[in-house]
């Protein structure tokens, strides 16, 4: 992979559907989407439209929102998205600048972030909130 390339939202949507190990198939069934057309969509010789990205979204791990700013629907991502804090794919949340930011990255790189994060948010989640506020 050319890593000064930016993924097409085709691309990034196989990427997620990978990382969350969904075969098309799984994916079709979860979204209601026929595999053919998924494929299609990943390989960029179809656009989504709102209704498909609005299926496929939760069975990614996206919030709708933050794929539909991905596929340039939304001018910018909805309030408090990047306020939550370091976003990632495989814990159902990206961040559109982060998720650009690693598209830029080979694979490689991409999964060891993607794992550092989910670490990172592993050990955020067994820190009791008070302790977070100070």
């Amino acid at each position: 992979m050319d890593s000064g390339k930016i993924l097409s939202l085709g691309e990034i949507i196989r990427q997620q559907r990978l990382m969350m190990s969904l075969t098309q198939g799984e994916l079709a069934k979860k979204s209601g989407v026929s595999p053919s057309h998924l494929g299609r969509i990943e390989k960029g010789e179809r656009f989504p439209s709102a209704r498909i990205l609005r299926r496929i979204a939760g069975p990614l791990g996206f919030d709708e929102n933050e794929l539909f700013a991905l596929a340039g629907y939304l001018s910018s991502p909805s309030p408090g998205i990047a306020e939550e804090g370091a976003s990632y794919v495989g814990g159902g949340r990206l961040d559109p600048y982060v998720g650009k930011v690693l598209s830029q990255e080979p694979v490689e790189v991409q999964r060891a972030v993607i794992g550092v994060l989910s670490l990172l948010k592993g050990i955020a989640k067994g820190i009791p909130q008070e302790r977070l506020k100070d």
